[in-house]
C-alpha cells in the first residue's frame, strides 16, 4: 500500500513539473540565424508552438518597438501563408545609409495557413538597421487559433523576475564584431610585410646553408680522391715488395 502511494505521488509530482515545463517554454519566441549585432542587419526566425490540442494556430502578428524603429523589415515567403507589413510614419526620420526614412514597419501580420496540434511554424525575418543604443529588442506576438482563442504574448520579461505568463519574445543584440576596415587593411598588410620579411631570411638562410653543403661536398671528394691515390699507391708498394722476395 505504500509503495503504490509513493508511486502515485511521484507521478503526480512529475506530471505537474512536466505541466509547468511545457506552459514555461512553449511561447513564442524569436532566434537570430548567426548573429544580430548592433548597428547591422540580421535574419531572424519567429518560431510559433501550437499549446493546443484541439485546435489549429491560424493568424500571427508581430508588432516591432516604436522607441528603436526598424527601416526595413522583410518576411521570408513561408508556403501556405501570407504576409502583410505594415508601416508607420515616423515623428523623426531615420537617416540609413545617407537616406532619410520618414516610415518604419511597425506590424507583420501571417496568415491563411494552419499550424496544428502538437505543431509548430517558424517565420523568417531579415531586420535592419539594428539601433546602436540598444541591448535588445521586444517583439509583441498576438496568435489566432481557427476557434477564435486568441493569446496575447506582449509582457515584457523582466531581468531578476519570474518570467510572466505570457512572455514577449525577446531579441538579444550583440556588440560589434572586429575592427573598422581600414584598420583591418593596415594589420593585414603588416602581418603581410613582416610574413614576406620572414621569407627574405629564410631565404638567406637557406643560401648560407647551401654554400656550406657545397664546401662539405668538395672537400669529401677530395679527400676521396687522396684516399683513392693513397689505396693505389699502397697496393703497388705491396705488389713490388711480393716480386722482391720472390727473386
Amino acid at each position: 500500500m505504500n509503495i503504490t502511494r509513493v508511486s502515485v505521488a511521484a507521478a503526480a509530482a512529475a506530471s505537474t513539473v512536466l505541466l509547468f515545463a511545457g506552459t514555461a517554454f512553449a511561447h513564442v519566441g524569436v532566434q537570430p540565424v548567426g548573429s544580430a549585432e548592433k548597428g547591422g542587419y540580421a535574419t531572424v526566425n519567429v518560431k510559433v508552438p501550437n499549446e493546443r490540442d484541439n485546435a489549429s494556430t491560424v493568424k500571427l502578428e508581430v508588432s516591432f518597438p516604436a522607441d528603436h524603429p526598424l527601416s526595413s523589415v522583410m518576411p521570408q515567403p513561408v508556403p501556405g501563408w501570407e504576409a502583410d507589413v505594415t508601416k508607420t510614419k515616423l515623428d523623426k526620420p531615420l537617416k540609413v545609409h545617407g537616406r532619410e526614412i520618414d516610415e518604419a514597419v511597425s506590424k507583420v501580420t501571417w496568415s491563411g495557413g494552419k499550424i496544428g496540434p502538437g505543431e509548430f511554424q517558424q517565420f523568417p525575418l531579415s531586420l535592419g538597421q539594428l539601433p546602436e543604443d540598444a541591448d535588445q529588442l521586444v517583439l509583441k506576438a498576438v496568435q489566432t487559433y481557427d476557434n477564435k482563442e486568441v493569446v496575447r504574448w506582449i509582457e515584457e520579461p523582466k531581468e531578476g523576475e519570474e518570467e510572466p505568463e505570457h512572455p514577449a519574445a525577446v531579441l538579444r543584440l550583440s556588440e560589434p564584431a572586429g575592427d573598422d576596415h581600414h584598420g583591418g587593411s593596415a594589420d593585414a598588410a603588416k602581418s603581410e610585410s613582416e610574413e614576406t620579411a620572414k621569407a627574405d631570411d629564410g631565404h638567406e638562410s637557406g643560401t648560407a646553408a647551401d654554400g656550406d653543403t657545397a664546401g662539405s661536398d668538395t672537400t669529401a671528394r677530395v679527400l676521396g680522391v687522396v684516399g683513392i691515390v693513397v689505396g693505389a699507391a699502397g697496393v703497388a708498394f705491396g705488389i713490388l715488395a711480393g716480386r722482391r722476395r720472390t727473386s
